[in-house]
């Protein structure tokens, strides 16, 4: 028998971001690309998030959104970790329309999940490379807020 999957929490990562750019009708969806302009991340690991990356999004025509952000944090001890987080967000149409006007919808109603991925040279921070993390998000008018739990 296969061992039992469970997770642990690790840390929050909360991502600002701003405006949205949007590139259209690309046959496949709506591709948006929204700049992550700062944060941090608490927990077992703290730092800030850096200005730099983006979140590349495809809405699809039943409202689905395809996300893959590419971005960065420094650990408090000047660490750099890479992350490149894949996921998706998917819930009643009505409620997608407002968090894409920028109102609050509340994260409960909006199915909302990522599997990041880190990188870095740090040794001390190796072990985000041996190991499958997921998230749990919530977007909000100005951030995303990932609550990252590493699968055990």
């Amino acid at each position: 028998m296969a061992p039992q999957l469970q997770t642990k929490f690790v840390f929050t990562i909360t991502a600002h971001i701003g405006g949205v750019t949007t590139a259209g009708d690309i046959g496949t969806g709506v591709r948006r690309i929204i700049p992550i302009i700062g944060g941090e991340v608490r927990g077992a690991i703290n730092g800030k998030v850096c200005a730099l990356g983006a979140d590349f999004q495809i809405i699809r025509p039943n409202e689905l959104i395809e996300l893959e952000a590419k971005y960065a944090f420094e650990t408090d001890d000047g660490a750099v970790v890479y992350v490149e987080n894949k996921g998706i967000r998917f819930g009643p149409v009505e409620l997608l329309q407002k968090l894409k006007r920028g109102e609050p919808v509340d994260p409960k109603l909006i199915y909302f999940r990522t599997v990041p991925k880190f990188e870095t040279g740090a040794e001390q921070y190796r072990w985000l490379m041996e190991h499958i993390f997921v998230g749990s998000a919530a977007r909000h008018a100005d951030r995303v807020v990932i609550d990252v739990h590493q699968v055990l």
